[in-house]
């Protein structure tokens, strides 16, 4: 498989893991993710899966919608990766929030069942039309 071909089973996955997310349960999301989950963020930078479900759970973060639109992909053994690109919207601290992103997921097949270890995530910038920031 190329890395451009993306299997329906990732884009089934990645669909799952976008209405647990918009679903704000966080059980919902932690039968997506496995124990040891990291969301990498550019104003954060690493953190860790307890860290997101508290301020989920809280209902500090919440999100109303989100989209991603997977570009590439690979699966090798019981590992696998899709990027992409994704919005959202919702609410964080009381104030309404809105992303724009390149996505990577990396998932783990866990007890035979696929689950993200790894989401990083980057903004897209605006560019000149070349694909450089200006």
């Amino acid at each position: 498989m190329t890395h451009t071909e993306i299997p329906p089973f990732l884009i089934a996955l990645e669909d799952a893991f976008n209405k647990a997310m918009i679903s704000n349960d966080v059980e919902q999301i932690s039968r997506c993710v496995t124990d040891d989950w990291i969301l990498v963020t550019p104003e954060a930078g690493p953190i860790p899966r307890s860290r997101i479900l508290g301020v989920i759970g809280s209902g500090l973060l919440s999100h109303a919608t989100m989209t991603k639109v997977a570009t590439h992909a690979c699966v090798m053994g019981d590992m696998a990766w899709v990027t992409g690109r994704g919005q959202n919207t919702g609410t964080f601290n009381g104030d309404a929030i809105e992303a724009d992103e390149y996505i990577t997921d990396i998932y783990r097949r866990v007890d035979g069942e696929w689950r993200c270890m790894l989401t990083h995530l980057t903004p897209v910038a605006s560019t000149n039309g070349l694909g450089v920031p200006g």
